[in-house]
């Protein structure tokens, strides 16, 4: 059991904690993103300060490495020793997966604010969820262009429709771990909410910002 617990946990924290954002800008631009733009790892920092293809690209593999270890990871031999079965699992390795974005160790345990990863997990774990966050967010860009209250919304969106589309309900473990994610989620976007509120918040845009 504690064999099962530890590989689960450790390998959905592995996947996590790849840092795409700082390898890309290194690779392909001979930066390290910490120091540009609002030092975040994340795809927003990266399309805002080194062009959109690398902010797609960090967005599509921040999101693949909370859905892969999420489909993965529980079908594996070991996981069916894991407490509390097969969907404790997911959920613990989708929190891990999360927890290891915004805390890597491969950055010195400063990641990104966990919106993509935490999506991917989502979209492994409860589809019809995830289309009501991602409507949310969508929308909310859209009308507002401010992606950090974007992110914000749906999360909570999130967390409210498993209420109703989680096997359970409230009650279900599910549910509880899209609450903690998205009340993760929203604290790491204290900051910007203190921005918004003072109206210093930056907004998207789809045009390129130079790297200075």
């Amino acid at each position: 059991m504690i064999l099962a617990l530890v590989t689960c946990l450790g390998i959905g924290y592995l996947s996590g904690s790849l840092p795409w954002g700082l390898w890309l800008g290194r690779w392909f631009r001979g930066v390290d993103i910490r120091t540009l733009g609002s030092g975040n790892l994340g795809a927003t920092n990266v399309y805002r300060s080194l062009g959109p293809v690398l902010g797609i690209v960090t967005l599509v593999l921040d999101m693949a490495k909370g859905a892969l270890p999420v489909w993965i990871v529980p079908g594996l031999p070991i996981a069916a020793a894991f407490p509390g079965g097969r969907e404790a699992c997911s959920l613990a390795v989708a929190f891990a997966a999360v927890a290891g974005h915004v805390w890597t160790f491969l950055a010195g345990f400063r990641g990104g604010k966990g919106v993509a990863t935490t999506a991917g997990a989502l979209l492994a774990l409860a589809p019809v969820a995830f289309a009501v966050f991602a409507g949310v967010f969508l929308v909310t860009v859209a009308v507002t262009r401010y992606i950090s209250l974007g992110s914000v919304l749906g999360s909570a969106a999130f967390a409210i429709a498993l209420a109703f589309v989680a096997p359970g309900g409230v009650r279900s473990l599910t549910f509880g771990f899209g609450v903690v994610a998205s009340a993760v989620v929203i604290l790491r976007h204290r900051d910007n909410l203190r921005r918004l509120a003072r109206g210093e918040e930056r907004r998207f845009s789809l045009k390129r910002v130079a790297i200075r």
